[in-house]
């Protein structure tokens, strides 16, 4: 199959899944080369016998849908947005839960693939929020639409390259070598629960003060479905909580509930 057969094909299908192309042009050979194992399995010789077969084929469309995620992800994924959070985004959230004489921050991690992000949350609040403020703990909701991934994520263990953008000192702190995997210790793993949610569908129910929905919504899906998912983030953020989104995303117009925090960062906050 060659590369320009596979973006026509992108191009024309993305749009019938709310996925828009722009946001798959630097990592479309992943999906094409699933798509060209799938031809194979199938028998098909071509894109188009494919393409009648997703018209034709429910299930088939939920494969194609499975091949369109990118779970890529490792710990502290931006150095700058991570090291802010520890030091001004969670202890901003722990006096805000202190002030309203509430003993928890309720954290959310959208698209949380294998772990890394919710994990490295939970490794930012260690960092500056915990002892500080002893009698506040963090709660954090990871979810992703794949079960794969959140069977890795409950495993948290990981390859080396996942941790290299830790702060110094921190893999030999918080996580265990074994036999050549480097498995998160307990104590960063209080506090962390993985759940099976497709956020084009479904979202948590409970409010809650920080929102981390980074590399997702706002780089492959469609502006209006972007729009109705911010719209629903929106709802589930306390007033004076954050959303942070990734670092080459933007937020679709208007946001009007939204403020940036000035740094230069991709992390909002909603109007008190």
């Amino acid at each position: 199959m060659r590369d320009m057969d596979c973006i026509e094909f992108l191009q024309c299908q993305l749009p019938n899944f709310k996925l828009r192309w722009a946001g798959y042009r630097k990592v479309r050979r992943t999906v094409c080369k699933r798509i060209g194992r799938r031809l194979k399995e199938l028998g098909l010789g071509s894109l188009a016998d494919y393409e009648s077969l997703l018209e034709d084929d429910p299930s088939e469309r939920d494969r194609f849908e499975r091949y369109c995620r990118i779970p890529i992800s490792r710990f502290y994924r931006d150095r700058k947005v991570f090291d802010t959070i520890a030091r001004h985004v969670l202890p901003n959230l722990a006096g805000q839960a202190s002030a309203r004489s509430v003993g928890r921050v309720w954290c959310w991690s959208a698209g949380c693939a294998s772990g890394e992000e919710p994990y490295s949350l939970r490794i930012a609040w260690s960092q500056h929020t915990e002892r500080a403020n002893p009698e506040i703990r963090v709660s954090i909701l990871a979810t992703d639409a794949e079960p794969s991934m959140l069977e890795r994520a409950e495993r948290a263990c990981y390859g080396k390259g996942s941790l290299k953008d830790l702060p110094q000192g921190m893999v030999a702190r918080a996580f265990v070598n074994e036999n050549g995997s480097y498995c998160l210790r307990d104590v960063y793993r209080k506090g962390v629960r993985f759940r099976l949610q497709d956020i084009r569908f479904e979202m948590p129910e409970e409010p809650v003060d920080l929102i981390l929905c980074r590399n997702l919504v706002f780089t492959y899906f469609d502006e209006a479905l972007q729009a109705e998912v911010l719209s629903r983030l929106e709802a589930r953020l306390r007033r004076g909580g954050y959303l942070v989104i990734g670092s080459h995303e933007q937020l679709p117009t208007p946001a009007n509930k939204f403020t940036c925090c000035g740094n230069s960062l991709p992390i909002f906050r909603k109007q008190t």
